[in-house]
């Protein structure tokens, strides 16, 4: 699958897919397509929340900051996910011990502390309207999980120092969460969830506010390193027109869409599909009974649900997966069905949106930074903690451009090992292993 279609099998060239993301969004702009050649320090290609942080806290800087985006700013998993704004890494730190060891491990952790913060302070310094509630709930889909779930926030408590997570017991649950298969959990308040479309819009608009300088339908082909960098967009080199960026320093901002422009971060970082539904508003007092307190909720399925309330009281559901890269004819069909077995309450609610999007997920399910060479950077394979650790990525870009590379050397430091087979054996051996995971969570 090359990165051309990858970036257009399933969506129109240059124009938000029709999400609710998309029909609620806030201070949408037309933004130029780049012409000839631009000079600047720094080029990110990608203008999601790594990039779009990254440019931010660059131009605060003082640096010349040129982003690049085949679409649109904001238009790729960043502002279609579910809106989960997570705390720490994708995975625990009982797995990330054993990896790493502990001190490492606690460094991540902290890093992903700060995560979720960060995002609170640039909604709130920037004003952005992407409407921050606090509060993740994360549910066992099976009652033996309650002990692990237990001793886990035992853990963070007394190890960590993390004093915002705590167990739920199964007991508690039902009154917390109207969901079919919610047995114990957790509930950690350091997080949230938020309108991810508006998130990105709103650092976009900050980071234009500080100098950087945004393309819109600017899809490199190539990036030839150098003294400097040489990158040049696809229609340039169709026409072979003079059209690209001259920089000092290149970062691949792509996550799931990077594909073939970077074969080495490729190998690591592989692209999967994700859908969400919202449906039609619901009344205060039903909303109430699905989910009380308006947190955001995920369970502990290998293919997780996640799911939420929006701003104007829709539930928006995310469930399933696909492994290949076209998206289901009908999405809302396909996520009605997940969505129907956590909550059959729904059966007479409609469906007023459906949607899908490609995120990148690396084996150990942590982020990949890479340095592919003197002045030329890799950061995404988010797997599915994006909102916050891609936008708290873009802030640790910047403070090591600055001279501060702890945390970047701290998160460079996690194995993300290359997805095994080659050519066309990567996606079979992927779908085999993810629907074999899959089969688990039925079993």
């Amino acid at each position: 699958m090359s990165q051309n279609s990858l970036l257009h099998l399933n969506d129109r060239a240059g124009a938000f897919p029709p999400s609710y993301y998309a029909a609620t969004a806030k201070n949408v702009v037309e933004r130029p397509r780049l012409s000839g050649i631009e000079e600047a320090d720094i080029c990110i290609i990608g203008g999601g929340f790594t990039g779009l942080s990254a440019a931010l806290h660059c131009a605060r800087q003082g640096r010349s900051v040129v982003v690049l985006d085949a679409h649109r700013a904001g238009w790729g998993a960043s502002g279609r996910n579910g809106g989960q704004v997570g705390v720490g890494q994708r995975i625990d730190q009982d797995s990330l011990e054993a990896l790493v060891g502990v001190d490492h491990a606690r460094e991540a952790f902290r890093i992903g502390v700060e995560a979720p913060a960060l995002v609170r302070a640039l909604i709130a310094e920037h004003a952005i309207p992407a409407d921050y509630k606090p509060g993740l709930l994360h549910t066992n889909h099976r009652a033996r999980f309650d002990a692990e779930s237990r001793d886990y926030a035992a853990k963070l408590q007394d190890e960590y120092g993390y004093d915002q997570i705590r167990f739920v017991e199964r007991a508690e649950m039902p009154e917390m969460l109207g969901a079919a298969d919610a047995f114990g959990g957790t509930l950690d308040t350091g997080g949230g969830h938020i309108h991810p479309l508006n998130f990105a819009l709103g650092l976009a608009r900050a980071a234009e506010a500080a100098g950087a300088r945004i393309f819109d339908r600017a899809e490199v082909a190539t990036v030839s390193p150098g003294d400097p960098h040489e990158v040049r967009l696809r229609e340039a080199a169709a026409s072979g027109a003079e059209t690209g960026v001259r920089a000092k320093v290149v970062l691949y901002a792509c996550n799931g869409y990077l594909s073939g422009l970077e074969p080495r971060t490729s190998a690591r970082v592989m692209p999967i599909n994700s859908f969400v539904v919202a449906t039609e508003p619901l009344s205060e007092e039903r909303c109430r009974s699905l989910i009380r307190d308006d947190v955001a909720v995920a369970d502990s399925r290998f293919v997780v649900n996640y799911y939420r309330l929006s701003a104007d009281r829709r539930m928006l559901f995310g469930g399933g997966e696909t492994y290949g890269y076209r998206f289901p004819r009908d999405i809302r069909a396909f996520v009605r069905r997940p969505m129907l077995e956590v909550f059959p309450q729904l059966a007479d609610v409609a469906l007023d949106y459906g949607w899908g999007g490609t995120l990148g997920i690396t084996m150990k399910r942590l982020p990949d930074y890479t340095e592919l060479g003197p002045n030329l950077f890799s950061l995404s394979g988010y797997s599915g903690s994006g909102v916050a650790m891609a936008t708290k990525s873009g802030q640790i870009f910047a403070d090591m451009l600055d001279g501060d590379d702890r945390d970047f050397r701290v998160m460079q430091g996690l194995p993300t090992p290359t997805f095994p087979g080659a050519g066309r054996w990567r996606q079979p051996l992927l779908i085999a292993a993810m629907s074999w995971y899959a089969l688990r969570d039925q079993v």
